[in-house]
């Protein structure tokens, strides 16, 4: 059996970021609604190993140039980081 996959490279690395990025919120998910710390511990080690496989799928793509980002300018920074400092309560 032949199979041929047609997508570029772009493609494929978006693809695995964003097939990581749910399996990451299906973790997230399920950690939060474990019944056992045993449970909680292992679902923890996945989801970590998840959000590890993620920042280097990201980082391959900005490494790239396929996934542009810019940096806050610092007002704006400092804007945001006010606006939502009082309503962060521990």
């Amino acid at each position: 059996m032949n199979n041929t996959c047609n997508m570029d490279e772009k493609t494929r690395l978006f693809d695995l970021l964003s097939s990581e990025k749910f399996m990451a919120s299906v973790y997230n998910a399920n950690l939060l609604e474990s019944a056992t710390p045993e449970v909680s511990s292992c679902l923890w080690n996945i989801l970590e190993d998840e959000h590890r496989i993620q920042k280097q799928i990201f980082e391959e793509l900005s490494s790239r140039g396929l996934y542009p980002t810019e940096k806050a300018p610092a007002d704006k920074l400092n804007q945001t980081k006010s606006q939502y400092a009082p309503k962060v309560t521990i």
